[in-house]
This record gives structure tokens, sequence and C-alpha cells, in this order.
């Protein structure tokens, strides 16, 4: 808080309007004897008309209006005839006639009685001042209209903001429900990334209660719940990596995006690593929370992890949590995307000892090959291209 004359002031700005009335208060000490009856009558006809930016110039109109109310009642005190003080320079006012707009101060007070028209006894305000005031307003305007846009700007921003964040939850409700529907039959079960499968290769049934969902969209191939969280979604996958970052399960454009299994998975013959991705949205939701996973309590509290392929259900224990990036192709580094399937027990092996090693907690939970593997990615914006993984082993 910044003080002027006993005015406390929570902004610079008001601070800076506060002291520019101080000097035309100072200024008007000097030149006016406010303890002789005709300066002060001479002042409140010209400060009547001449509105203050702040409290501190509207306490000094105070004053003077309790003066020349005392000089029409009889009680002031006059003393006397003398010549003005030291330093005082007779005959200049310093306020003009008509007063401009008051910006950053509370409503303008009532006018007291009406001012006579004609020529004042009083000389207008100096130049220097006016040229002061006016170049004052000027920049007071302009961050007035700056501060307006940046204001107006951010609620929109939040408007669009909450209102995506409530799509989302709107949506995982009226998908969640459609889970309880109990459908016979299903138009297709043709899976939609198109594979060569062996002509021995069976096609399981799809579980019943993601055969309504299915039918909604193609592209759904599970659903990824971790319990007492916002994750409670169904899991989508095209030929496209990229779809689903920027489309809902509608298939409409929507920054949230949906949770995503990687194209190269196969949800019909399986894989060593499922690796689903979602956005790090700032709302909380789709995966935003999986970096909490770098808290050991939150860990303890969300070991269980549950990804259902429309053919089967399937839980999952947390195993590791990490931080890494994305990387250029031709750098040599520890990749989790492009782990999917182990060709041998050492590559499996080689593969969780990395992931050990930059794990942020240490859950006791380990896996030998021939073990299914679900990974989970998000943003971590920590860092350029940055990750946040979270690494799970199938227990059932």
């Amino acid at each position: 808080m910044l003080f002027v004359d006993g005015e406390g002031f929570a902004s610079r700005a008001d601070y800076e309007l506060a002291l520019e009335d101080k000097k035309v208060i100072d200024e008007i000490k000097l030149r006016y004897d406010l303890k002789n009856r005709s300066d002060v009558e001479k002042l409140y006809r010209e400060i009547r008309n001449y509105r203050f930016k702040t409290k501190v110039g509207d306490n000094f109109d105070d004053y003077i209006y309790e003066l020349y109310q005392k000089i029409k009642d009889g009680t002031f005190e006059e003393a006397g005839a003398a010549a003005p003080a030291s330093g005082k320079k007779a005959g200049k006012p310093i306020l003009k006639a008509g007063k401009p707009s008051r910006s950053g101060s509370a409503a303008a007070k009532p006018r007291r009685g009406k001012v006579k028209t004609g020529r004042s006894e009083a000389e207008p305000i100096s130049n220097e001042v006016l040229k002061e005031i006016k170049k004052q307003n000027r920049i007071r305007n302009a961050v007035v209209v700056v501060l307006l846009l940046i204001a107006f700007g951010s609620l929109g921003y939040f408007a669009i903001y909450y209102h995506n964040a409530h799509l989302v939850d709107e949506t995982s409700e009226t998908l969640s429900s459609l889970k309880e529907m109990d459908w016979a039959e299903v138009i297709s079960v043709k899976p939609v990334i198109s594979r060569n499968y062996a002509p021995d290769v069976v096609i399981p049934d799809i579980l019943d209660e993601y055969k309504a969902l299915y039918n909604k969209n193609k592209s759904m191939v599970g659903w990824l719940t971790i319990d007492d969280t916002v994750i409670d979604y169904p899991v989508m996958q095209t030929e496209d990596n990229e779809y689903y970052l920027k489309h809902n399960f509608d298939l409409k454009e929507d920054k949230n995006g949906c949770i995503f299994l990687d194209a190269a998975c196969d949800i019909i013959l399986g894989n060593t690593n499922f690796i689903l991705y979602g956005h790090h949205m700032k709302s909380g939701k789709m995966f935003a929370s999986l970096i909490k996973y770098a808290n050991e309590e939150y860990y303890q509290k969300h070991k269980i992890v549950k990804f259902d392929t429309i053919y089967e259900k399937g839980t999952y224990e947390v195993m590791y949590a990490f931080r890494s990036r994305v990387y250029s192709s031709d750098q040599v580094a520890f990749k989790y995307y492009q782990f999917i399937d182990a060709n041998s027990p050492e590559e499996f092996d080689s593969y969780m000892e990395e992931m050990a090693e930059i794990s942020l907690i240490d859950t006791g939970v380990t896996a030998s090959y021939g073990d299914r593997l679900l990974t989970l990615s998000t943003c971590d914006y920590q860092e350029k291209n940055g990750r946040f993984v979270v690494v799970c082993k199938r227990i059932d």
C-alpha cells in the first residue's frame, strides 16, 4: 500500500494520480492564503468546477467548501489583510473553469450550486500545468484501454477453458452410460486398422458392455480406468497417431482429444507393451493426473490401472514412473515409445533396466520376459518435447 497525505493506494497508477493531485494542491497553497476571506472566495469559485483525480484531491476540495461555508455563516476567522506568505505568487490561479473528467476515482460529487457565467476574476491555469495534465490523461486512457483488452481476452480464455472441461465431463458421463447398455449384436467386428491376419486367427466377440460404444464409433478399442481419478475414458485407435490428438469420440474437432492406442499395437494378437497417449490438459482432464505418480504417496493410493480391450478385461499394477522426451531419429537414447514388442529376453530385460534406472518411485514391482505391459504417456512441460510416463505390469 502506498500513501499520499494519509490516504492509501493499492496500485501504482492510483498512487501516481494522487501525486498529481498533491502537486496541484501544493501550488494552490503557494498562491492562495487560506486564512484570507477574499482568497478563499476566489479559490472556491475556481475549484468548484474542477475535479481532482483521487481522494487526496477530494479531501482538499471538501476543506475549501467548508471554509467557504464558514464565510457564509459568519464563523470564518480571518487572519487579517496580511500579505501572502513568503514564496506565494499572487494573482495567478491554478485551476481552469470547466473541469476535465476524472478517471480512476470514485463517482463525481454533486455540484454545490450553479456557477455564474461570464469572465472569471482569475486567470486561466498555466500552460505548463495544462500540458502535464493532458499528457497524464492520455497515458492513463491508453493504460485503461490495454487493461480492458487484457481483461476481456482473459475472460474469453477462461470461458472457453471451463466450457471445454465441462464438455469432457459431460461426454465421459454419456459414454460411461452406454457401457450399461446390453446390445445383442454389433454391425461389424472388423478392426478399424487393416491387418492381414493368418487364416487361423480368430477374432473374439466384443464384450457386451462395449457393444453400444463400438457401434457408435468403430475406432474404439478399449476403456481405461484409474479409480478415484478423472481417468475413466474410452481408448481409440487409427492408423494416424495424430487424429485423436484433436478429435473427440464423436469425431468432432476438440483440443482435449481422446486417449488413444499407438497405431503399431494390435489388440487381436496382443503385444509385449500397449502404449496409450493422452493430452496433459491444464483443466486436469485426460492424462493430466499422470504426473502425480512422481509422488510416492499418490502412487500408494493409485497402484491399480484397469485397461479393457473391447475383447477382454485387463488389470495392471504400476511399476515405473519417469520423465523422458521425444528424441530425433538420429539420436541414440532410450526411446520408450519404440518399445512395443520384445523379440528376446535380453531385449526385454534391457528395457526394464533402462526404466528402473530413471523411475521416480520405487514400487518393488518387477517384470520378466513374457509379461504384458501397459504404458501411459503424456506431455511434461518441464522441458521441450518432454514426456511423463507410467509403466504398468498386467496382473490379471
